[in-house]
């Protein structure tokens, strides 16, 4: 068994794109090799990366491929002699190696394996061409032909060696070989490889080290290390520690440090700052605050230790640095208030006005979900008045700079402006929950102006017939439904998304006639409970709460519940239940009765006066019992002991079907004993709709 390597030199590759990059390498690789008959184990690759480069490493592959016997279709049985003797003589085989099947001749060929040189030969130009970048290059002369070679950036040289063998091959004038280039500076000039087993070693004398796991170590662990030597905490964050593996071949971490006097700004600013234009880390002091200092990742080993790298690197972030304090200055000479005028001048849909317009209404709904207590606790006039002042630093200059600081800025320019820090704090934070991971906020200012935008979005759309579809959601639907269900679940809010509706419409009388323009507009009344509840139940799946008891527990006085935390709380409650042996004896007998009335239509005749037997007896008894307090826990809200209602007609309604017959001969018995069962599907019904339960 024998070791490959290749090698894929050209020039710089984006650090972006270098893991897409290394997945498409492997991937094609074993593909190629797939339709030349040889399966790659799955731990028989190694892949690596640098900005000038890309290597696989193939292990323990055998010198040749196994024969394999192919079904070569010939002629008619009953074809002239003429194509039988000339399939004979192309196939160098005789009539009795052929098998007739439904009138057709077959020859089972045996194929001799091929030597892996030569599938690799093959393999790697069909990799190269097909290799699919994200952005990709023609060059040189060839460039004017669409069937030259493409490439994320011009393509070098090839390196393809079989145990010590050269595999060759060409591609776009270039042709495979034992040498390669070591780093830039330091070694420029050719290397020879002599194997795989050699290559990293030969390549790590060269300062450049291959493996991208290895370089992110070192900038991980040199990074932290650097800023530990002066008593200070790296602030950690990988997808850099990615990037500048990406970017370097032999990469050296270097503490360096900038005027304290720039720490007046906003620390997120500064992080941004050195993280997005630069590509440094920044540091904490002892105090746990951002301290002057920031660690940027040299390419080369210095002469001098990495002076004048870091002077240099200090005077290009003290540059950007100012830019930062100079918006930060400039943006506090203006109000939020004053920032917020502008906002008539950015349209946030051609259908729903501008942004202006849409911080009226948000501004009007934060307010109401205070005013009505919906949100406890919760000022109306500053609900307002953070809603008023939440998108205010969408002119600002920071932000027009760095649009990741939307909302953050605002909460800092508030705070700064003296107004009170639940205010400030609702600006800051009214955007979250952004995904999955993110805190949800519990300020009550905050809640009501982050529910309040995010039902704006929902209703706004919706009102418009822009519903999200398939896998596209081009303004983010799905995320504010989620966004909105976890602020009104995580913080406990009684909101019905009718009367949030019908408040945002401009309808608050619910008697008063309407027009045919708000007839159309109350649509939104049905679709946005539905679309909510979907989302629900995907939430509620991850929990084990299937999407079946979730319709079951949306009823609410003979309509859809538009108020999900209490379908949220009825559905945990049932499927518990449902878990349980009661719980699905019960169901068993729900259906059973439910088919039953089903089969017997309008029931006719009058029925008995008393129970006809003891079992029915039971159950009349357990029904008095059960019906009431049921009805008055779901009132109530109190779904377990609904639930705990409900396990109470288990043993009744078992011992019904076991000891009576419900068609019974009698009409007056069969009419009772029908009306019981009504009366139990009816009472079941009450606590959660068993009919969409599954099972």
């Amino acid at each position: 068994m024998t070791d490959f390597l290749l090698e894929l030199r050209s020039e710089e590759i984006p650090a972006r794109m270098q893991a897409g990059a290394r997945a498409e390498l492997e991937k094609l690789f074993r593909q190629e090799l797939i339709r030349r008959a040889f399966e790659v184990p799955k731990d028989g690759l190694t892949v690596w990366s640098t900005p000038r480069r890309l290597t696989l490493i193939a292990r323990g592959l055998p010198d040749q491929t196994d024969s394999a016997t192919v079904e070569v279709k010939g002629p008619k049985a009953d074809a002239p002699a003429q194509a039988l003797e000339g399939f004979l003589r192309k196939h160098n085989t005789t009539r009795d190696q052929l098998t007739e099947r439904n009138g057709i001749l077959f020859l089972d060929k045996v194929e001799p394996g091929l030597a892996m040189t030569e599938v690799l030969a093959e393999a790697i130009p069909a990799i190269v061409r097909g290799f699919s970048w994200p952005k990709s290059m023609r060059w040189g002369k060839e460039s004017a032909s669409s069937e030259s070679l493409r490439w994320v950036r011009p393509l070098s040289g090839i390196v393809a060696i079989f145990g010590e063998e050269l595999v060759p091959c060409e591609i776009g004038g270039i042709a495979s070989g034992f040498a390669t280039r070591g780093h830039r500076f330091h070694c420029p000039g050719e290397i020879t490889i002599g194997s795989a087993a050699d290559y990293a070693e030969k390549l790590r004398a060269c300062h450049v080290i291959v493996d991208h796991e290895e370089r992110q170590s070192i900038i991980r662990d040199g990074a932290a290390k650097a800023a530990a030597d002066v008593g200070l905490t790296l602030v950690e964050d990988e997808g850099l520690v990615i990037e500048n593996a990406g970017l370097t071949e032999w990469p050296v971490p270097l503490l360096g440090r900038f005027d304290e006097a720039f720490l007046e700004v906003p620390p997120e600013v500064i992080q941004l700052t050195a993280r997005v234009n630069q590509k440094y880390f920044v540091v904490n002091g002892a105090d746990g605050k951002l301290a002057n200092g920031f660690v940027c990742t040299a390419n080369i080993d210095a002469v001098d230790g990495g002076a004048e790298i870091v002077a240099g690197n200090r005077k290009v972030l003290a540059a950007r640095l100012s830019d930062a304090r100079f918006f930060w200055e400039q943006d506090q000479k203006k109000t939020l208030a004053q920032h917020a005028e502008k906002l008539a001048n950015i349209t946030f849909h051609e259908k729903l006005g501008t942004v202006a317009d849409k911080v009226e209404r948000v501004a009007k709904l934060a307010e109401w979900l205070a005013s009505e207590g919906i949100v406890p606790n919760c000022d109306p006039a500053l609900a307002r008045q953070a809603a008023e002042l939440a998108k205010a630093d969408l002119v600002t200059e920071m932000v027009g700079e760095f649009p990741e600081l939307q909302g953050l800025m605002g909460g800092y320019y508030a705070r700064a402006e003296g107004l009170p820090d639940a205010v400030a704090d609702a600006i800051r934070d009214h955007y979250k929950p952004v995904g999955q991971g993110d805190d949800v906020p519990t300020a009550p200012v905050t809640v009501a102006v982050a529910l309040a935008d995010k039902l704006d979005t929902l209703f706004g759309f919706f009102r418009e017939d822009m519903f999200p579809t398939g896998s596209k959601d081009p303004f983010a639907l799905r995320r504010a439904g989620i966004s909105s269900l976890r602020l009104i679940l995580q913080n406990g809010l009684k909101l019905s998304t009718d009367a949030a509706a019908t408040q945002w419409l401009g309808q608050v009388d619910p008697t008063a006639p309407l027009s045919e323009t708000q007839i159309a507009e109350r649509k939104i009344l049905t679709t946005i409970p539905d679309f909510l509840t979907e989302r629900l139940a995907v939430q509620l799946r991850e929990t084990g709460v299937s999407a079946d008891v979730v319709q079951a527990s949306r009823e609410w006085n003979s309509r859809d519940d538009t108020r999900l935390d209490r379908t949220e709380a009825r559905a945990r409650d049932l499927q518990a239940f449902l878990a349980t042996e009661d719980g699905t004896n019960l169901l068993a007998g729900y259906k059973r009765a439910a088919n039953i009335l089903k089969q017997a239509g309008e029931v006719s005749g009058t029925a008995a006066a008393t129970p006809p037997t003891e079992a029915d007896g039971a159950l009349l008894a357990a029904l008095d019992a059960a019906e009431p307090a049921a009805s008055a826990a779901v009132a109530e809200e109190r779904f377990t002991d609904a639930m705990a209602a409900l396990a109470s007609l288990r043993a009744p309604i078992d011992a019904f079907f076991d000891g009576v017959m419900v068609n019974d001969p009698n009409e007056a018995v069969r009419a009772y004993r029908l009306g019981l069962l009504s009366r139990f599907t009816g009472a079941v019904h009450g606590v959660a709709d068993f009919s969409k339960i599954e099972g």
